[in-house]
């Protein structure tokens, strides 16, 4: 034999969309077969972000779940994403993949306190029957400002790189790197590296549906939430020693067929997720009303007890961050999921009175409040109202009936002073992009963790 053709087969940024879920194990099903007629080598991967805990299912079972689905579906080898990384606790990442029956590799994960899970490898090398060796090594966004709150830390991509390529270029004849890092990232790594021989990316949902070649590394991404699965062919040439050709397709599966197993396996998996679900929280006499465009009860309360939590002088959410109202009766641990399903932390910023005022203006204003907002955790349709607790903001309006910010006050009555600081807690969304510009560049940052916005939500739903 000549020339030997090795088949990749690649997930990523699944977020947790089960309903695609059976058309991705359908396809990799029918790819399996068709390598497996022609007696070609084939390996299956996935590049993280597979857990989302804004789906019931991985809410229940804390990942435990998304890992079931991987071994069913004969994954070879996964990296994790941010999602497995810092929406878990330390310990529920620890024991994430303790029955997985898949390799998972991470270069640039540690934990701070020496302790590694077993299952963590920083490259792992899969060889065809044939005898050619293809080293996998993977790495993850640093997200460190919550990493090393929750006990782990991510070290800066190309410096691993640099500590373990040498290793695999010994002991590989092809190299791929499973990067949850981004496109840019990916490209950079590119033009630095041409050893590397594939990048299959992830984080920031890009399609790459032919792939594309930088340098000489081949490129390859499908998207989010698996509405298309990867494909990559490698022609080894064993006289040569060589790759001689490398391909890549991202394969439409919007309509495609689903696996009726993978389907029942997963309602196995929902009602398993009940048990957890159905725990009542608290009973409560009326109706939690909520609406995105005006202050209820419930998400002024949610707004006070941000602020008393994190011991904050203010505190401000936007409406939309709850998503439906509840009627009165219990109330389970799946409404409170169902109502504020986001990957959302509570955060802490140091701004001075006159940055306050700015961001008041900012977060009232049409351009904020219709905003449908997509990632950055936020998994509702549109901002709606900012809410405020601790202080008072007078309004006033236009001509052309356009509000302005007349006056902020604090809780003395008496106008926030423009150069005191005051600790203001929010939604760590609004540490990200440029949403709330003053908020995004505030130096000092406290992020909570584990906890998510929803923890807050059930204290604040027992009050009522």
């Amino acid at each position: 034999m000549k020339d030997e053709k090795i088949y990749l087969y690649y997930t990523n940024d699944l977020h947790s969309n089960f309903g695609q879920w059976p058309r991705v194990a359908a396809f990799l099903k029918e790819k399996r077969g068709l390598r497996e007629e022609r007696k070609e080598a084939y390996f299956t991967v996935d590049i993280g972000d597979h857990v989302d805990r804004s789906h019931p299912v991985t809410e229940a079972s804390s990942g435990l779940a998304n890992v079931e689905l991987l071994n069913e579906a004969d994954y070879d080898i996964v990296t994790l994403g941010n999602n497995e990384g810092i929406t878990l606790s330390h310990q529920e990442l620890y024991r994430l993949y303790d029955q997985a029956d898949f390799q998972v590799v991470c270069s640039n994960l540690f934990s701070r306190d020496d302790f590694t899970p077993f299952w963590l490898k920083r490259m792992h090398l899969l060889t065809t029957k044939s005898g050619v060796r293809i080293g996998f090594f993977g790495l993850t966004a640093p997200f460190n400002a919550f990493y090393d709150l929750l006990g782990w830390h991510v070290e800066n991509e190309f410096d691993m790189i640099d500590r373990y390529l040498e290793e695999l270029k010994k002991q590989s004849d092809i190299i791929v790197l499973l990067s949850h890092l981004g496109i840019s990232v990916d490209q950079e790594i590119s033009r630095r590296y041409p050893d590397i021989d594939v990048i299959i990316g992830g984080h920031t949902h890009h399609l790459l549906e032919e792939g594309e070649v930088v340098n000489q590394t081949l490129i390859t991404a499908a998207g989010k939430h698996c509405y298309y699965a990867g494909e990559v062919e490698l022609i080894w040439n064993h006289e040569k020693q060589k790759v001689i050709s490398k391909r890549a397709d991202a394969v439409g599966l919007h309509d495609s067929a689903k696996d009726l197993e993978t389907e029942a396996q997963l309602q196995q998996l929902s009602e398993q997720a009940n048990h957890y679900l159905n725990q009542v929280v608290a009973n409560v006499e009326q109706p939690l009303e909520v609406k995105w465009f005006a202050e209820t009860p419930i998400i002024q309360s949610l707004t006070k007890v941000l602020r008393r939590w994190t011991n904050a002088d203010i505190s401000m959410l936007n409406a939309g961050v709850l998503l439906h109202s509840l009627p009165a009766g219990p109330i389970t641990k799946g409404d409170i999921h169902r109502i504020c399903p986001h990957p959302i932390n509570p955060v802490l910023v140091d701004l001075k009175g006159d940055q306050i005022v700015e961001t008041v203006r900012a977060a009232l204003s049409p351009a904020f409040t219709e905003l449908k907002l997509k990632g950055f955790g936020f998994r509702g349709e549109i901002l709606g109202k900012m809410i405020f607790s601790g202080i008072q903001v007078e309004t006033a309006s236009h001509r052309n009936g356009e509000i302005y910010v007349k006056q902020v006050y604090a809780e003395d009555g008496y106008p926030i002073h423009p150069d005191k600081v005051y600790y203001v807690a929010t939604a760590d969304t609004f540490t990200f992009g440029q949403f709330l510009p003053e908020i995004s560049r505030s130096a000092k940052k406290q992020y909570f963790v584990p906890e998510f916005l929803r923890d807050l939500l059930a204290y604040a739903v027992k009050q009522h």
